[in-house]
């Protein structure tokens, strides 16, 4: 079956660029070399288990003189709920068996209340109508499902203070979104590290990166900037990403002590609230 016939299919995306690289004759290694991607990548886009860029389609595109046919029918996440440079990362973290996150400005999406996600969603710009809004404040709430089951992924997140610290939303949202964190940690659903304003520089104050492992592919890393986002494969790049998280981890406050600042944060907001 032509992607042409299903074009939300990953399984039948994968199929077809099969077909079209064993009749232009190429091994997965030699149109991996054309289309600067990885031979790996290539072989789990074919299975179906990862979805390509549209950098990646398009490279692909090019190299198989296929007129567009990858970029126009990529594997699509439902309805455009979200950015297009996030939707593979979106599909690699319900796959995930171990994540590891760092957040430099705001609380990662899987932890965020929907009060706290409401702020978020409709502080951007260009703005959003109150429907489309809505949408995203549900699909980053349906993220938090991951959760769930308290054996996987196992969930580590590395937050600056500065997150606790800028008040989205005002005091009361505030309060409630770091109690909810605070109460994940004491769960022991999650791990939490706070890394305090006084480390000063640390190694990941460049950005916000997120590390997933997984039961039968080999890990990836998740960078992302201002409307930009990229899912790093190359095992090295990725070893050298995790080196980076653990380097940061080592300035970071325990769990408990991370857990006891939030709290400390979370009454302070509560008294501000009040007043």
């Amino acid at each position: 079956m032509a992607i042409e016939d299903n074009p939300g299919s990953r399984t039948s995306y994968g199929e077809e660029l099969r077909r079209r690289r064993e009749t232009a004759g190429f091994t997965q290694e030699e149109l991996s070399a054309r289309a600067i991607m990885s031979r790996t990548h290539i072989a789990h886009i074919e299975a179906g288990r990862r979805r390509p860029s549209l950098e990646d389609a398009r490279r692909l595109d090019q190299v198989l003189t296929t007129g567009g046919v990858f970029e126009n029918f990529l594997p699509t996440q439902g309805e455009g709920r979200v950015a297009e440079h996030f939707a593979e990362a979106l599909e690699l973290e319900r796959q995930a068996t171990v994540i590891r996150e760092y957040a430099p400005k705001l609380v990662p999406g899987v932890l965020q209340t929907e009060a706290y996600a409401r702020e978020v969603l409709q502080s951007g710009f260009p703005p959003k109508t109150d429907e489309e809004r809505d949408r995203l404040v549900v699909t980053r709430l349906d993220r938090a499902r991951i959760l769930d089951n308290f054996a996987s992924p196992v969930a580590w997140y590395l937050l600056d203070e500065a997150v606790l610290r800028r008040p989205v939303g005002g005091p009361a949202v505030m309060c409630e979104q770091l109690c909810h964190i605070a109460e994940l940690g004491e769960r022991r659903r999650i791990r939490v590290h706070v890394l305090p304003l006084s480390v000063g520089l640390h190694a990941l104050l460049e950005g916000f990166v997120s590390l997933m492992w997984f039961e039968d592919l080999p890990p990836v890393a998740y960078v992302e900037g201002l409307k930009t986002g990229r899912v790093l494969e190359l095992p090295s790049v990725v070893r050298e990403c995790q080196a980076v998280y653990d380097h940061a981890m080592g300035d970071a406050l325990s769990h408990g002590k991370s857990l006891a600042l939030i709290r400390s944060v979370a009454e302070d907001y509560e008294h501000e609230a009040q007043q």
